[in-house]
């Protein structure tokens, strides 16, 4: 069997402050950023301990293209496998993160956090790892 390599697209009105504050919060890495014609962040990729992230700026649905099916910036839910929760739910907390579900002991076996970045996406972190199931 093949394996598959997927990376999340997120879209954010103000790609540039996303792209700090995923920085400051969560510990991500940007590894390119790419401006377009109008200065706005058109591409950009983010790494967080080996795994990576895509994202941009939204732009008007009347523009065409990918805008003007995707869905609303804010509305993306991500989960990502990480051993240390605790301290990273605490480096969220420091940088002024809203936690939308605190530390929780999952009876499945993880223990996990959800945090609402600025713009509405939702971000959760755990132990548990399907992909070592």
């Amino acid at each position: 069997m093949a394996t598959q390599t997927f990376h999340p697209v997120l879209r954010y009105r103000d790609a540039r402050a996303a792209i700090a504050w995923l920085e400051r919060a969560f510990g991500f890495q940007p590894k390119a950023v790419h401006d377009g014609d109008d200065g706005a962040v058109a591409h950009a990729e983010l790494t967080f301990r080996g795994g990576w992230i895509m994202l941009g700026t939204a732009r008007d649905p009347s523009a065409g293209g990918y805008d003007a099916v995707a869905q609303p910036p804010g509305t993306a839910s991500v989960y990502v496998v990480v051993d240390d929760p605790d301290a990273l739910h605490d480096r969220v907390v420091a940088a002024g993160g809203e936690i939308v579900m605190p530390l929780t002991d999952q009876d499945y076996g993880s223990r996990d956090f959800t945090a609402r970045d600025p713009e509405g996406n939702l971000w959760s972190f755990g132990t548990y790892d399907p992909s070592a199931a």
